[in-house]
C-alpha cells in the first residue's frame, strides 16, 4: 500500500471512531507501528487529526467523545488483560461499585463468576452482563439514560448513592494523567462518576496504556483519591505513556500490568502460557483522602487482601 492511501485509510478509521490505537491502526493498514507513527505525524502536520499518546484523535478531540460502538472496538485486547487482572482484586461476598464503560463491562462478564458478589452500578451494559449471574446481585442507580454509554446520569443517579458504602469501586475514563488523575468529555458522566467514588473505601482505575497521558474535560478521581491501577504494557517505543505510569508511581498509585500473550513480565521473565504478567509498585502508606482501613497493601499475588478485609466488608454490607 503506498503511503497516500495508508494515510487516506487512516484518516477514514479516525473519522469513524473519533479515536483509534497505533496497534489498530497498523493491525487494519499491515504495516509497523513505527510506520504508522509517521504517517499519523504527517496527517496532523495537515490539521487532519490530533496525536495521542499511543493513538489518534479528531482535531478538537480534548472535548469530542465516541460513542459506544466505536470504543467498543478499540484496544479490545488490552480491555480482555485488564479486565483479567483486575476481577482477581474481586472476593466473595464483597459489596462494590462499577461504572460504565467498556473496560468495565468486560470486568462484569468475570465477576459473574464471584458468588455472594453485590454490585452496584449506573451501567445498563455492566448490568447486562451479570443479569444472568444467580449467585451475585445488580443493584441499578436511579437517573436518566444516556444513549451513547448506556449509563445513567444526572440527579437521580447521584441521589440514588448517597449513604451508600461499599469496599471498593472500579472506574474508566477517557484519558488518566498523573497530574490531573482521571477524566471524562461529559459533564454529567463525570458528576456520577465523583458520586461513586464517594461511596467507596478504595477506587481502582482501569485504563489501557492508549489513555495515559491524556487529558480530558472534566475530572472525575484526582491522582491522590486512586488506590490502584490496572493497565496494559505500554509498547517499548512509548516513552510518554512509561513516564506517566512512573509519575503515577511517584504519587502513591499502586500499579498492575497485564499484558498479551507475546509479553514478559516484571525483570524481563517470560510469561508462562494462560498466565498474565503483573507489575506493582507498593503503596508508600495512607494518603491525603483516603479511608482508614482501605489501603491495600502490595501483594505477590494480585488481590491478596490485608486481613480483616472481609470482616469489613460484611460489616459495611450490613450498614
Amino acid at each position: 500500500m503506498f503511503a497516500a492511501e495508508r494515510r487516506q485509510l487512516i484518516l477514514e478509521m479516525v473519522r469513524a471512531n473519533g479515536a483509534v490505537s497505533l496497534r489498530e491502526l497498523a493491525r487494519v493498514v499491515q504495516t509497523s507501528e513505527v510506520t504508522v507513527r509517521r504517517d499519523v505525524r504527517a496527517l496532523e502536520a495537515e490539521g487532519l487529526l490530533d496525536r495521542r499518546h499511543g493513538g489518534a484523535v479528531l482535531p478538537g478531540g480534548f472535548t469530542r467523545e465516541s460513542g459506544f460502538p466505536q470504543k467498543s472496538h478499540l484496544a479490545t485486547a488490552e480491555k480482555t488483560a485488564i479486565a483479567d487482572l483486575a476481577a482477581g482484586l474481586v472476593e466473595e461476598g464483597e459489596a462494590i461499585v462499577v461504572g460504565a464503560g467498556t473496560t468495565t463491562q468486560e470486568l462484569a462478564r468475570r465477576l459473574a463468576r464471584v458468588p455472594g458478589l453485590t454490585v452496584v452500578t449506573n451501567s445498563l451494559l455492566v448490568a447486562q452482563a451479570l443479569a444472568h449471574a444467580n449467585r451475585v446481585e445488580v443493584v441499578m442507580t436511579g437517573g436518566t439514560l444516556r444513549g451513547s454509554n448506556y449509563a445513567l446520569v444526572g440527579s437521580g443517579a447521584e441521589q440514588s448513592l448517597q449513604g451508600l458504602r461499599v469496599s471498593r469501586a472500579f472506574l474508566s475514563g477517557s484519558g488518566l494523567t498523573a497530574e490531573r488523575g482521571l477524566s471524562t468529555s461529559n459533564m454529567l458522566s463525570a458528576s456520577v462518576d465523583r458520586a461513586l467514588v464517594q461511596a467507596a473505601g478504595e477506587v481502582v482505575v482501569l485504563a489501557d496504556h492508549t489513555k495515559l497521558g491524556t487529558d480530558t474535560m472534566f475530572q472525575t478521581v484526582p491522582t491522590d483519591v486512586i488506590t490502584r491501577l490496572v493497565t496494559d504494557e505500554p509498547p517499548g517505543h512509548d516513552d510518554r505513556a512509561a513516564t506517566e505510569l512512573q509519575a503515577l508511581a511517584d504519587q502513591g498509585v499502586q500499579i498492575a500490568v497485564a499484558g498479551g500473550s507475546a509479553s514478559s513480565g516484571a525483570g524481563g521473565d517470560t510469561v508462562p502460557a494462560g498466565r498474565q504478567p503483573r507489575r506493582e509498585v507498593p503503596l508508600p502508606g495512607p494518603r491525603r483522602g483516603q479511608v482508614p482501613g482501605a489501603q491495600l497493601r502490595s501483594a505477590t499475588v494480585l488481590g491478596e487482601q490485608p486481613p480483616g478485609e472481609r470482616a469489613r466488608v460484611a460489616d459495611l454490607r450490613r450498614r
